[in-house]
């Protein structure tokens, strides 16, 4: 099973990769330990802490028949490792980021 859903990448998180914050979206019933051996496993770097929310769904409402429906829920997972460390798959997107605003 595979805790690590997938990197959250916006500008707030790219802003906090400096200072060795990055963002995963997890699975909804890992917890902090299991994602932090999840991260040291697959990018071979330390963690130095992790920090969990769980993001609620949306409600949306259907014109037709008046019923509310509910989004599912995310878990994300902010990972702080050591500073000399990066993790590669992020700053691909950092630089993917750059060029499209260069042109």
């Amino acid at each position: 099973m595979n805790l690590l859903i997938r990197p959250i990448v916006t500008e707030k998180t790219l802003a906090e990769n400096a200072s060795g914050r990055y963002a995963f979206e997890v699975d909804k019933t890992a917890n902090k330990m299991q994602i932090k051996n999840a991260v040291e496993r697959q990018f071979a770097v330390k963690v130095l802490g992790v920090k969990t929310v769980t993001i609620p769904g949306r409600t949306k409402r259907n014109r037709r028949n008046r019923k509310l429906s509910f989004g599912g829920k995310v878990k994300k997972a902010i990972v702080r490792i050591l500073p000399d460390q990066k993790i590669d798959l992020f700053e691909a997107e950092t630089s993917q980021l750059i060029d499209k605003k260069k042109s």
